[in-house]
């Protein structure tokens, strides 16, 4: 089951959900319950400023996170792309019979690695996460039976280059299980609401002051959403695209 932030149109209207209310709720029920006191006034201004002051600083914090988690798996699908474009042009150093082998199940794997990029159904990503495994089993048998009988620094470049494209699919699946953690979420949510209800509470005339109540929760939903695009691997528009495994793909099939 995905976590609830893998869906960043379900964090954009729980936001507003509970950002709106909460800004409602300041400026009716507990303004009209006790007023601000003027002695206390400057006070309340230093609390909203540090409370919102707060909030930018983890927001920022969480919205670098998640772009420098973006920027890895972007390096990481180039990196795979390059393991295994280098390793399917060694392969030609292996004999006739396990040459053909390995480059067969190369393009096989490559096919399933540009499938668990762009695939978003669960089944299809349980189907694609069995094959790779299955596909990595005969990868590495395939050259690790010609090792053991050709022992020499040629064959041992390839065993090489095939440690790294198996160890690149390891790298890249970690980075897409690397998020922003919940506690980090419930952390920002807890604070915009605070901040929301201490901005509703402080407006003195709901009427001229509307905007505020507005814009307020609706710009930190936006954040948060914006937020949970970056950090969602596979759900909302801003997606890695394996442009780097096509184009090896197209590298492979020119004549």
């Amino acid at each position: 089951m995905r976590p609830i932030t893998d869906n960043p149109a379900f964090v954009l209207l729980l936001s507003l959900a509970l950002l709106w209310p909460s800004t409602l709720l300041g400026a009716f029920a507990l303004r009209r319950e006790r007023a601000i006191p003027d002695d206390v006034d400057k006070h309340y201004g230093l609390v909203l400023g540090a409370t919102l002051t707060l909030l930018s600083l983890i927001v920022g914090f969480s919205f670098s996170m998640a772009v420098g988690r973006y920027d890895q798996r972007k390096n990481l699908e180039e990196e795979e792309a390059n393991a295994i474009g280098t390793e399917y042009a060694r392969a030609e150093l292996l004999p006739a019979a396990a040459a053909a082998r390995v480059r067969a199940l190369l393009k096989s794997y490559l096919e399933q690695r540009i499938v668990f990029y762009t695939a978003r159904d669960e089944e299809a990503l349980r189907r694609n996460a069995a094959r790779t495994a299955e596909l990595q089993r005969e990868l590495w048998k395939t050259v690790a039976e010609v090792a053991a009988v050709q022992q020499t620094p040629t064959i041992a470049l390839v065993a090489l280059g095939m440690n790294d494209v198996l160890n690149s699919q390891g790298y890249t699946q970690a980075a897409w299980w690397n998020r922003i953690p919940v506690a980090a979420w419930l952390l920002m949510f807890a604070i915009a609401l605070s901040s929301c209800l201490l901005v509703g509470y402080g407006v003195r005339s709901v009427r001229s002051e509307r905007l505020l109540l507005m814009v307020v929760p609706l710009v930190i939903s936006l954040s948060l959403f914006l937020i949970a695009e970056i950090d969602s691997p596979r759900t909302g528009f801003i997606r890695v695209s394996p442009q780097n495994l096509l184009s090896i793909v197209d590298q492979i099939q020119a004549p």
